[in-house]
């Protein structure tokens, strides 16, 4: 196991009810069942759910960092790679932020909607 895949980990599951599961051979990371980040594995990179706008900002700005992924991204979901040495606050931060878009608002609500301070 890779240490940035480690460090991802630890981030996705300090979230309020936050859990792992494998799902298509990867690491998905999910609130009361619903997937707020997948983690591939080659090469390195993650899919989470952004609000809407954002994935077309994030791509723009910095199309070497950010990707519009496969099957989610007709949705709004954005893919970052990992690869090299990524900004774990950025990666933290969007994870949080997909975390509070996907998570039942009374938990975001009781959790302060997860969002960085």
């Amino acid at each position: 196991m890779s240490a940035a895949l480690t460090r991802l980990r630890r981030i996705c599951l300090a979230l309020p009810e936050a859990e792992e599961r494998e799902t298509w051979d990867t690491p998905t990371f999910r609130v009361r069942g619903k997937i707020f980040c997948m983690a591939l594995t080659e090469p390195l990179a993650i899919w989470v759910k952004a609000p809407r706008g954002s994935q077309e900002v994030l791509i723009a700005a910095a199309p070497e960092r950010f990707f519009r992924p496969p099957y989610l991204g007709h949705k709004g979901w954005v893919g970052v790679n990992l690869t090299g040495r990524p900004d774990w606050a950025e990666v933290e931060a969007l994870v949080r932020r997909s975390w509070s878009l996907v998570a039942p608002r009374a938990l975001a609500a009781r959790a302060g909607s997860a969002e960085p301070g």
